[in-house]
C-alpha cells in the first residue's frame, strides 16, 4: 500500500508537463537538476539555525539592545498559589466570573485579590521589548544576508531583467551551486521559524503568519522538484526585499528612535507595496500563468504552483491593510507600536496600575490594613508594594 501511494504522489502527470517523465530530469550530459532527497537537508539546517539564532541573540543581540538602553523588563511577580497556579496552566489564563467565584471559596481570597492574581500571572508571561528586540535582529541580520545573497546569485541572469527567459530551456535547466544554496538556506530559515512558533512572540496576525510560513514551504518544496527553481529565486528576492526594512524599523522603534523608525516604515511601506502587490502578482504571477502554457501544455502542477502564489498575494493584501493602518495613524495620530502587536500587554499593566493604585488610595484611607489583616497577608501586601516601587525604579531606567 505504501508503495502504491508512493507511486501515486510521485505520478509524472501530477509534476511535470505531457511528454516529460522524472528520467528527463536525470543528471547527465554536464546538467545538475535538482532532487527531492535534496530537501532533507533542511532539518537539520533548521535546528542548526536555532542555535545560531540562540549564540547570535545572546551574544550579539542583547549587548546591541544594552547599548540602546532597553533591558529586561521585571514585572511584579504573582504570589505562589497552588490552586490557582494549577488552573492557570491546564484549564484557563482568562477564567469566567463563575469560575472566579468558585476560586476565590477554593483559595480563601476575595475575588478582588484572586482577579488581580489572574493578572499578574498574564503579565508575568507577556513578552518584553527586549525579547521583541532581539527576535527582529534576528530576522533583520537573515533577510539582508539573504537579500545580499540573492543579487549577488542572480544580478548576472538574464532572466532577472526578462522574466520570459525564466521557461528558456525548460525543464532541462541545470541548477548552479549558488541557487542551490539560495534555496536550502532560506527554506531551512523558515522551517527554523515553524520549529520556533511556540516560544516567539505572538501577534495579531499569527495565523496568516502559520499559513505563509506553510505556503512558501510548500511553494519552495514544489518548484525545487520540478525544477522551478529560476521563477522560485525570484520570488524569495522580491520577498526579502520589504523583510529587510520591516525589521530595521521595528528595531529603532524598540529602542525609541521615533524619526528612524517612522522614515524607514514609510520606505518599507512603499516597498512592500511596489514589491508585493506590483511586481509579485504583475511580473511573476504573470510570469507563471501566461508564458508557461507558450512552451507545453498546462498541467496539475501549473495549477498548483499558481494557486500557492495567489494564496501568497492574498496574505500580501491583509498585511497591506495592516500597513495603511499604520500609515493613517502616522497621518492622525501617534504611532506607539506594531499594528499587528496584541495590546494584551498594555491591557494588563494599565489594570494592574489601576489596582495598584485603588489599593495605594484604601491604603492611605486606614481600609486596606482592615482587608488584609483579615487574611493575614498585610505582610506580603508590604512586600508587593515594595516590588512595585523597584520595578518601577528599573522601568525608569530603561527608558
Amino acid at each position: 500500500m505504501f508503495d502504491a501511494l508512493h507511486e501515486w504522489f510521485w505520478w509524472d502527470r501530477i509534476w511535470l508537463p505531457v511528454n516529460l517523465t522524472w528520467a528527463d530530469l536525470e543528471d547527465r550530459e554536464g546538467r545538475v537538476y535538482a532532487k527531492a532527497s535534496h530537501l532533507y537537508v533542511t532539518v537539520p539546517y533548521a535546528i542548526v539555525f536555532l542555535l545560531i539564532r540562540y549564540l547570535f541573540e545572546r551574544w550579539i543581540a542583547t549587548p546591541v539592545a544594552v547599548s540602546a538602553g532597553i533591558k529586561h523588563r521585571v514585572h511584579l511577580k504573582a504570589e505562589d498559589n497552588p490552586i490557582l497556579e494549577l488552573y492557570y496552566i491546564t484549564q484557563c489564563r482568562n477564567p469566567s466570573q463563575a469560575d472566579i467565584d468558585g476560586l476565590s471559596k477554593k483559595s480563601s481570597l476575595s475575588v478582588r485579590q484572586v482577579e488581580r492574581w489572574f493578572r499578574r500571572r498574564r503579565c508575568q508571561d507577556l513578552p518584553g521589548v527586549l525579547k521583541k528586540f532581539k527576535e527582529a535582529s534576528w530576522r533583520f541580520f537573515f533577510y539582508l544576508s539573504a537579500f545580499i545573497g540573492g543579487i549577488v546569485a542572480l544580478y548576472d541572469k538574464e532572466w532577472f531583467y526578462d522574466t520570459r527567459k525564466v521557461w528558456t530551456g525548460f525543464p532541462k535547466q541545470s541548477m548552479l551551486t549558488s541557487q542551490y544554496w539560495y534555496y536550502i538556506l532560506e527554506m531551512s530559515f523558515y522551517g527554523s521559524l515553524l520549529l520556533s512558533v511556540a516560544f516567539d512572540v505572538k501577534r495579531k496576525d499569527f495565523k496568516e503568519q502559520i499559513i505563509h510560513h506553510l505556503a512558501t514551504l510548500v511553494l519552495l518544496s514544489f518548484s525545487w522538484c520540478v525544477n522551478y527553481i529560476r521563477i522560485g529565486t525570484l520570488v524569495m528576492i522580491v520577498h526579502d526585499a520589504s523583510d529587510v526594512l520591516l525589521e530595521s524599523a521595528k528595531l529603532f522603534n524598540y529602542a525609541k528612535w521615533e524619526k528612524t523608525c517612522k522614515s524607514l516604515f514609510v520606505l518599507f511601506a512603499m516597498v512592500f507595496m511596489i514589491t508585493r502587490l506590483i511586481i509579485f502578482p504583475f511580473w511573476l504571477i504573470h510570469c507563471t500563468w501566461v508564458y508557461p502554457i507558450h512552451h507545453y501544455p498546462a498541467f496539475f502542477g501549473y495549477y498548483f504552483f499558481n494557486v500557492m502564489l495567489v494564496i501568497l498575494l492574498c496574505l500580501h493584501i491583509f498585511w497591506a491593510y495592516l500597513i495603511l493602518c499604520m500609515i493613517r495613524k502616522f497621518m492622525f495620530g501617534t504611532l506607539t507600536r506594531d499594528e499587528r502587536s496584541d495590546n494584551e500587554e498594555e491591557e494588563e499593566e494599565s489594570s494592574l496600575a489601576e489596582d495598584e493604585s485603588e489599593e495605594e488610595h484604601k491604603l492611605g484611607n486606614g481600609l486596606a490594613v482592615g482587608e488584609e489583616d483579615k487574611n493575614g497577608s498585610f505582610a506580603a501586601y508590604l512586600h508587593q508594594r515594595t516590588s512595585a516601587n523597584q520595578r518601577v525604579c528599573v522601568d525608569s531606567c530603561s527608558v
